[in-house]
């Protein structure tokens, strides 16, 4: 049995955002390497023509380009064990795979397998909303994580104090593994479930919610999580550039929510907002 693999050459900051349209075609897995990443599938179980389609929604980007191949099936935990590091958030939270061996003590250890999800950390948005949350208070709060991927949010919000953590993501795999990744790291407080924001079952207000995805889900889903939020209740988001924060700020307006605060990690940005 063989697999195909799809190596993407891009700018690393792009490769979340390429990641997540790519695995609507079908790719279950991903690596990064320094010039991109390269993503699987099993035989050829892909949807072509959604490739396609991610392909020409970005041909104007710059590096990019795709190229696919048939290789012989592997082990893919064994290669991605050989390539993922671990990260440090502000010199406090230290986030790692179970194999890794890290004598150093942190006041926070979030232990992630992501497999085929995202959020491991190294990304610039996930390592910008953990350094977000561990300055804002968690006790005793209902919070909710939108698209959590491997919870890597959620279990952060759990270790900060949340009292009740309400997540869920589209991605079935995503949800299997946050579970996992939740079981490991001792958070019983963390729920996850299958769907959209739309589609789960959600009850009462929340007091944080955490959506780390893409600038266009942010802004079509602003008025669901002002909904669900309570008054003075605080959104963090990211998943966006620099440059997009005025048009989140301003669909923000629309639903009395306010800026707080952002942060930038290189072109990449996470905003704090408030409902009044």
């Amino acid at each position: 049995m063989y697999s195909t693999r799809l190596q993407v050459i891009c700018d690393p900051d792009f490769s979340e955002i390429l990641m997540a349209e790519i695995a609507e075609a079908g790719f279950d897995t991903f690596m990064e390497i320094e010039s991109g990443f390269e993503a699987y599938v099993e035989g050829d179980a892909f949807n072509s023509e959604l490739l396609d389609q991610v392909k020409e929604k970005y041909k104007e980007v710059n590096p990019l380009q795709f190229s696919l191949s048939q290789i012989p099936k592997q082990n893919w935990n064994e290669e991605w064990e050989k390539n993922v590091e671990p990260i440090i958030v502000d010199d406090r939270c230290l986030v790692r795979a179970a194999f890794h061996n890290i004598e150093k003590k942190y006041p926070y250890e979030i232990i992630i397998t992501p497999k085929m999800s995202f959020g491991t950390g190294h990304h610039q948005t996930t390592h910008l909303m953990i350094s977000r949350q561990m300055k804002m208070d968690h006790k005793g709060k209902r919070v909710m994580d939108a698209g959590c991927g491997t919870a890597i949010l959620s279990i952060m919000a759990s270790k900060l104090g949340a009292k009740e953590v309400e997540a869920f993501d589209i991605d079935e795999w995503s949800v299997e593994n946050g579970v996992e990744n939740a079981n490991n790291n001792s958070c019983s407080s963390i729920n996850i479930q299958l769907g959209t924001i739309e589609e789960v079952k959600l009850v009462g207000k929340f007091d944080i919610i955490l959506a780390n995805i893409n600038k266009n889900i942010l802004l079509s889903e602003m008025h669901h999580y002002a909904s669900y939020l309570e008054k003075g209740g605080l959104l963090l988001l990211s998943g966006f550039y620099v440059h997009d924060i005025d048009d989140l700020k301003k669909e923000a307006t629309k639903y009395q929510l306010s800026e707080v605060a952002h942060d930038d990690r290189e072109s990449w940005s996470c905003l704090l907002l408030e409902k009044h």
